[in-house]
């Protein structure tokens, strides 16, 4: 068998194109951004949106509503909570995030182990992007398909909101509307990014991509293009790796993604030890 036979083995079963389609379409609407994330420093309230989900997941089950809806909701509540707490008490900012996402999260695996439901816990918190139905891979699409616009259109006063939020606001940009629509963004994306890797790893595919193509590049234009493609690169390569050795789909793409940035992280000090003077 040649290896490209090897490689278009797999397409040849349905669960495989489907979970290659949703992988890719997730990775790319990730890496975007992962980009704005970095620059803003909001890494911790990627990881603590998409830890809240998992209340609302289960409400959802309760309420009889898309799954979808209720992480949504719990996602974007999460959001407004520590930004309400942060306003009126002396907490900072990071400390209000690990407390609130800590306790919905608690409070979402407490819910679960006391509800019989159809969904298996470890589908929520780790990804089943083999297992994603024709419902959910379309659902996956149009989720990323609506932040991915909404980031090209409005790319350039994102960019400067999360420069300069200041200067955003002197030359008028509505500082607190793009405020609460990136959170909102960023819900989205965690919702669509569940079925591939769960509530666990999303934090990581909202994070690497951006900080693997930081160390490479000091331009945004270029930054953008590195982390597509690594974060695309990832998430092909290791929906293929873990369809060959009977491994999780979504640890596998993490875990590509942490090479990468291992690799980026390498070029980055070979590149700064050879144009740094040499001292005698």
């Amino acid at each position: 068998m040649s290896w490209i036979d090897l490689l278009m083995e797999p397409m040849g079963f349905a669960f495989m194109q489907r979970a290659l389609l949703t992988a890719a379409a997730i990775s790319i609407v990730c890496a975007l951004f992962s980009c704005f994330l970095v620059l803003k420093g909001w890494s911790l309230m990627g990881d603590a949106i998409s830890h809240a989900v998992l209340p609302g997941v289960v409400l959802a089950y309760l309420a009889g509503i898309p799954l979808v809806i209720g992480a949504f909701s719990s996602g974007l509540f999460c959001a407004v909570a520590t930004g309400f707490i942060k306003e009126h008490c002396r907490v900072k900012e990071d400390s209000v995030m690990g407390i609130v996402f800590s306790g919905m999260f608690a409070a979402g695996l407490v819910l679960f182990s006391r509800v019989n439901t159809e969904q298996h816990l470890s589908h929520i918190l780790f990804g089943n992007v083999l297992g994603v139905t024709d419902g959910e891979m379309l659902q996956t699409l149009i989720i990323a398909t609506l932040v991915t616009l909404a980031i090209i259109i409005k790319f350039k006063d994102l960019v400067l909101f999360c420069f300069d939020p200041v200067q955003a606001r002197v030359v008028g940009l509505p500082v607190r509307f793009y405020h609460y629509a990136l959170l909102c963004l960023l819900a989205l994306t965690i919702v669509a990014a569940l079925q591939a890797v769960g509530v666990v790893l999303v934090v990581a595919m909202l994070i690497t991509p951006g900080i693997t193509a930081l160390l490479l590049c000091k331009t945004l234009p270029r930054m953008v293009v590195i982390a597509v493609t690594s974060s695309l690169l990832s998430a092909v390569s290791g929906t293929f790796i873990s369809f060959y050795i009977d491994a999780a789909t979504g640890p596998t793409i993490v875990l590509i993604q942490a090479l990468l940035f291992l690799l980026a992280l390498a070029v980055h000090l070979l590149h700064n030890n050879r144009i740094s003077p040499t001292t005698v």
